[in-house]
Parts: structure tokens; sequence; C-alpha cells
């Protein structure tokens, strides 16, 4: 049994962890802390966890816990990620892993010498829809033309997702999705050619849109914002040599999906099934908890190639990286 201990009572942990435990049996939600305990006891009450602790440090101590969910903000995650891997213990980071690349390749070296396992949570990724997507690529031909948005709208300014202290900005909430589906989709790494940020405030971005060239001659844009005139988007657009692919809703595709496949003059549509997304990545990290590293589809390496992508796409737009 897989014990994972939860660092914070975040809004985000009933879906991407709790509710998913319930259908991955070898893992068990055993623990949380939080700044405030009483936060942590209600939340524990809540959702039937067992074990609450004072603070952070004390649930990363706990011998009995095998691995730690962080989904602490941005500025976070690179602190107590590396404190959880020098205490032993497993991590599943929210995306974005680190506020930038340098922190990237900290925490990568800390994993590696650690032997232990990280996984950034890009759980679109372990869904059977990517992989689906992933088989068909090669039939388009070399790639032209590589296209990803997500934008949502979150006119709530005084969330943290806007505060630049811990890292915020739509580059980094919405934006590293957008990368990391670029990158994925290509298969190959992009240059940034130019971007453009609108503010919300000083140096943090409500909106980003930037443009990407490939060795291959390929060229790629990116769409990300949590408060713009683009208020709902969240596809995918893949145009090769010999016929071009579309994503709708590659993010969350277990809500509802649609991938279009045009190919030699004839379109057709395909849905993939598959459980919760935040179900498939949990039992990808238990499978890389017991030894088979080929479930780990987002591990470090990885992750510093996403920051390193999103550190240039800041400085193309006059702002400074995280």
């Amino acid at each position: 049994m897989l014990r994972i201990g939860v660092l914070g009572a975040a809004r985000i942990a009933p879906p991407a962890l709790i509710r998913p435990s319930h259908a991955v049996p070898e893992v068990t939600v055993a623990a949380v802390a939080a700044r405030d305990r009483t936060r942590a006891s209600a939340f524990a009450a809540k959702h039937g966890i067992a074990a609450v602790h004072a603070g952070y440090e004390e649930l990363i101590a706990d011998p009995s816990i095998d691995a730690v969910y962080n989904p602490l903000p941005n500025g976070l995650h690179a602190r107590w990620t590396l404190a959880a891997l020098a205490a032993g213990k497993h991590v599943l980071c929210e995306k974005p892993l680190t506020a930038n690349a340098a922190e990237a390749r900290e925490v990568a070296a800390a994993a590696q010498a650690s032997g232990l396992v990280v996984i950034e949570a890009f759980h679109y990724r372990y869904h059977p829809l990517l992989a689906r997507v992933l088989e068909i690529l090669p039939t388009l031909g070399s790639p032209r033309r590589i296209e990803t948005s997500l934008c949502f709208p979150l006119p709530r300014f005084g969330d943290i997702r806007y505060d630049l202290s811990l890292a915020g900005g739509a580059m980094m909430d919405a934006g590293c999705y957008t990368v990391h589906a670029l990158r994925t989709l290509a298969g190959a790494e992009p240059s940034v050619v130019s971007a453009r940020a609108l503010l919300q405030k000083p140096g943090v971005d409500r909106a980003m849109s930037a443009s990407y060239s490939f060795a291959s001659g390929a060229t790629g844009h990116t769409t990300a914002s949590m408060w713009s005139r683009r208020l709902l988007s969240l596809s995918a657009r893949y145009v090769g040599s010999e016929g071009s692919l579309k994503i709708f809703n590659y993010l969350m595709p277990s809500a509802f999906h649609r991938l279009t496949i045009t190919r030699a003059g004839r379109t057709t549509h395909e849905r993939v099934p598959g459980a919760a997304t935040y179900v498939h990545q949990l039992r990808a990290f238990a499978a890389a908890v017991a030894g088979d590293a080929s479930a780990n589809l987002t591990p470090p390496a990885d992750s510093i190639a996403n920051m390193t992508v999103i550190d240039a796409v800041y400085r193309a737009a006059g702002l400074s990286p995280r």
C-alpha cells in the first residue's frame, strides 16, 4: 500500500488525489498538514483522512508516509519537493513543478541522487486520448504547424495565481499546459520567436501568447489566459505534410472531448474512452513507485525542458522569469 500525505488543504486535492485514490486500491491518502491545523482537521474529517499533522515538516518526517502530494502555490513547489526528497519520500507535485528552469534542474538532480520518483502532475498526459493521438501523428507526415490553447476566466485578482511572489501568472498556470502539449505533439523542443503579455499588475500576466519555431522548420503557437477576451479555449491542432489533427478538450477528456483527423481529403472523428485523467495519473504514480520507470511520463527531465521554454517566453514578452 502506497501511503500518501498531502501538503496543504488545497481545493485541487479532492479531484486530483482524494477521489482518484478510491479507484486506485494500492494507494491510500493517509495524512494531511496545513498552515492552519483547524483547517487541516476539517479537511481530514470531510475526506476521511486518518492523520493530521501540525505542519509540513511534521508530515514529511512521518515514517509511515511513503509519498507526498504537493499542491502548494507554484513558488513553494521546489522548496517542499526538495524537502520531501531529502526525507526519503516520493513526490507527486502539481504543475508547474517549479518556478523556473534553474529550480527544475535542482529538483531533477535531487530526484536522481535519491532514486525517488517525482512526477509533475500534467494529468492530461496519462489519459488514453494522448496515447491515441501519438499513435496517429506519424500517419500525418512531418509537422508543419502546431497550436495549443488553454484559456479560462479567473477574475478573482486576489487569487494566489496572480501573486508574483508565489510565481503566479497565466503562463505559469495555464501556459505550462499549452507549452507541454505543444512539446508533446511536436516530439521536439521549440525555440521562442516572440511573445506578448497582457498584464493584470506589474510583472504578472493575465494572458500570454507566444510563437515558436522548430529545427524541422515547423512553427508553433500557444495561447494562455486567466482573463482576456478569449474567455474559454482548450484545444490543440497539428498540421502535418500528409494530414491534420484537432483535439477539443485535451485537458479533461473524460468530461467530453472530440478528436478530429483529416487525411487524404477525408475527415473522421474519434472519442477515446478512459477514466478521469487524475485516476490514470495516480495509477501511473503508484506503478512508478513500484518500480516501473516507464509509467512516469512527466519526470523532472521533462519539467526542465518545459520550464526552459516558459522562462524564454517571459523574457520574449519583456518580463522576468518567475
